[in-house]
């Protein structure tokens, strides 16, 4: 009888020790996975791709140009297929009408005793404003109104109030996608088969990168036959002032907004004048060659000081006449803009030069400077 318990406990001991071994050895394995992980992230973290950063590019210095013997041109876009047929797929025009938003009530701000403002500039800069704020909005009537205002206008102060609200304006029948009745400087266009964004710019006197920007295309390939785009009927223009360190940038003679510039340094100051964007002077990052140092620099110097546009001009009319060499394009000191630090070049922040080189079209696109 001694020996059926000695036999009941012997299975049982056997089958505890079996039992240990398997949680044993299950702990080892999950031991093993834990240090494989953590080797592979010790952070703990989700690993992540390194982000690329694009560092600001840096613009010219102290340059008076001088037409380089060997430039890189203008970036060529991908080459442009021509639409054919079966690339058809016609897309929904646009809405002719803004959204309807709410606006303040922007009426001009009464002048100080003793000032007064042109009476006839506060009228049409009100009636502006009131077509602004009906139901809907007639933005492209308010704009025309508030540009004549801007045109007979005189005082610097009301010039400023009078050019926020047109850049606002600008925002919407400009800068989008949507179209106004009754606007002269905006229409609307079906892409034929064999039609090249470039093409298209050209007969409309602006650059294709323009269209591409209102249009939300990413590449000019992707243009479609039957597609609907939104065409600008050209050229763009700026205004430089002198005194102010301002540029006005305009639409044929519709003023679209302003840009701060850095000016020519004494002795070497920014001819006044009318000048017009040279023949294939719309550069990215040319070679050039200080007059005053004698050094070239190339686009991959470390202290390359010209950023990625460069927008060549050639004087017509005034001091500018005959003269060349200057420029504009922007600068990798910002604190210099708004003074006169330059040797003659127009100089613009890096982001404001990309605008302007993507609006202003070489022989028709003309720059006046002025005090």
């Amino acid at each position: 009888m001694a020996r059926y318990p000695f036999t009941w406990f012997s299975k049982l001991g056997a089958w505890n020790r079996n039992h240990t071994y398997i949680v044993i050895s299950a702990l080892l394995i999950i031991a093993l996975i834990v240090i494989y992980m953590y080797d592979r992230n010790p952070s703990g973290q989700n690993e992540q791709p390194p982000v690329e950063t694009v560092p600001d590019a840096g613009i010219a210095k102290d340059v008076v140009v001088e037409k380089p013997e060997h430039v890189v041109t203008e970036t060529p876009p991908e080459p442009e297929v021509a639409v054919t047929q079966k690339q058809v797929d016609v897309q929904p025009v646009q809405t002719l009408a803004a959204k309807t938003q709410s606006h303040p009530d922007l009426s001009i701000v009464q002048p100080k005793p003793g000032i007064k403002f042109d009476p006839q500039v506060t009228k049409l800069f009100n009636e502006a404003m009131e077509l602004v704020n009906t139901e809907p909005s007639k933005i492209i009537q308010a704009r025309d109104t508030l540009n004549e205002a801007l045109l007979m206008c005189r005082d610097r102060r009301q010039q400023v109030t009078i050019k926020n609200e047109l850049a606002k304006l600008a925002e919407r029948w400009l800068f989008s996608k949507s179209l106004f009745p009754d606007d002269k400087l905006t229409d609307r266009y079906q892409v034929k088969p064999g039609d090249l964004l470039q093409t298209i710019g050209r007969r409309h006197r602006v650059p294709y990168q323009i269209l591409m920007q209102i249009n939300n295309i990413r590449r000019p390939q992707s243009l479609q036959a039957g597609q609907i785009i939104k065409v600008l009927n050209g050229p763009f223009n700026v205004k430089v002032y002198r005194s102010t360190f301002t540029m006005d940038l305009y639409l044929r003679n519709t003023y679209v907004r302003s840009f701060p510039v850095g000016l020519g340094k004494p002795g070497m100051e920014t001819p006044t004048g009318l000048w017009r964007v040279e023949s294939g002077g719309k550069l990215v990052k040319p070679v050039w060659t200080n007059r005053l140092t004698g050094r070239t620099y190339r686009p991959d110097d470390k202290d390359y000081p010209l950023g990625s546009r460069w927008i060549a001009l050639e004087g017509l009319e005034g001091d500018a006449k005959g003269r060349a060499g200057f420029a504009i394009h922007g600068t990798k000191d910002p604190e210099q803009i708004g003074k006169a630090d330059s040797q003659g070049c127009i100089r613009l922040h890096n982001g404001n030069a990309i605008l302007i080189y993507n609006m202003l079209i070489p022989i028709h696109s003309q720059v006046l400077v002025q005090d």
